[in-house]
């Protein structure tokens, strides 16, 4: 009995072996070697910033948020447009630092374009995206920006890499609320894009 179980298991395996073998002799080819493609290594893709290669916001905020924000190019998302009626600029500057999702808005309505210049009356406005929280300054007897660097960005004759500081005397007010934040001095380097709407 043992001896008739071995034969059938060996039978069993001729047979399986001899139904692979005509198997593959019917693939496309037959038995001969598939080719190997060598794998390809991967083009570096050229690594594009929002803010540019240099972007970048530094400043400490105290009061109703109380945090250090110290965003790189990678992080940082960055706008930059004229004011309406053409009075000045604005710059907009937005990333995260944990949980939460932030945007600080500086408004400049006497910078000219292609200038720098000191101390550059300015409205700040400091959002707390998505959970409707808005601070700012009333007027523009508050915060002041040094802009202390304006380059063409690239090859464009509207779009500029700006940079500088800016320092502000009182809290920002929160609207609709009675919290504020107050701002250490806040160095940026940015976009400017004197041709966006």
């Amino acid at each position: 009995m043992q001896k008739s179980r071995g034969i059938c298991a060996a039978f069993s395996r001729i047979v399986a072996r001899t139904v692979a073998i005509a198997t593959v002799a019917a693939l496309p080819g037959g038995c001969q070697q598939a080719e190997y493609a060598a794998p390809t290594a991967a083009r570096p893709q050229p690594v594009s910033y929002a803010c540019g290669e240099n972007g970048f916001l530094t400043t400490s905020l105290h009061g109703a948020i109380t945090t250090r924000l110290d965003w790189q190019a990678a992080d940082l998302e960055c706008e930059g447009m004229p004011r309406p009626d053409g009075e000045g600029a604005r710059l907009r500057f937005a990333g995260t630092h944990g949980e939460r999702q932030i945007a600080i808005i500086i408004a400049m309505p006497s910078l000219q374009r292609g200038s720098t210049g000191k101390e550059i009356a300015s409205n700040v406005t400091l959002i707390e995206e998505g959970n409707g929280r808005f601070f700012s300054t009333p007027d523009l007897n508050n915060c002041w920006t040094d802009v202390t660097s304006i380059e063409a960005f690239g090859e464009s004759s509207t779009r500029f890499s700006i940079g500088g500081t800016l320092y502000c005397v009182q809290p920002l007010a929160e609207v609709n609320g009675r919290s504020s934040v107050s701002l250490t001095e806040l160095q940026f380097q940015g976009l400017l894009d004197w041709s966006a709407s």
